[in-house]
């Protein structure tokens, strides 16, 4: 498959999720996951399911209650998309917006130490 198709697939498979989540499965831990993205074999047989949460300490009960919900989630997929094979779905904790919060806080302390260096060179 092309990786335009791919992309479409990912997309579809994101919107598909996001949809059940929140109207389909009736566990309300699994509402408090944002999906940032899915990531799908070429077969088409295993998708990475990459989340976050906006409460960082319930991201491990949600992680939890969302591999609880990936065989339903799978089967009402299987229901509404028209795929040959339905993935089998892994759902991964997203930790890239707190690694790019870190990144953003050293570079605003960098920033912060260098306007102090300036301004003690400037009043010499």
């Amino acid at each position: 498959m092309s990786s335009f198709r791919m992309e479409r697939v990912n997309k579809e498979l994101l919107r598909e999720i996001v949809y059940l989540l929140e109207f389909s499965i009736k566990d309300d831990t699994v509402k408090d996951a944002v999906i940032t993205s899915v990531n799908c074999t070429k077969d088409l047989k295993h998708a990475k399911v990459w989340f976050t949460t906006l409460n960082e300490e319930k991201r491990e009960l949600t992680h939890e209650a969302l591999k609880s919900a990936a065989g339903q989630l799978r089967k009402l997929m299987g229901e509404r998309m028209y795929l040959r094979t339905t993935p089998q779905l892994e759902f991964c904790i997203d930790t890239s917006q707190d690694y790019g919060r870190r990144i953003d806080s050293l570079l605003d302390s960098l920033a912060i130490k260098s306007e102090e260096t300036d301004s003690d060179s400037d009043g010499t």
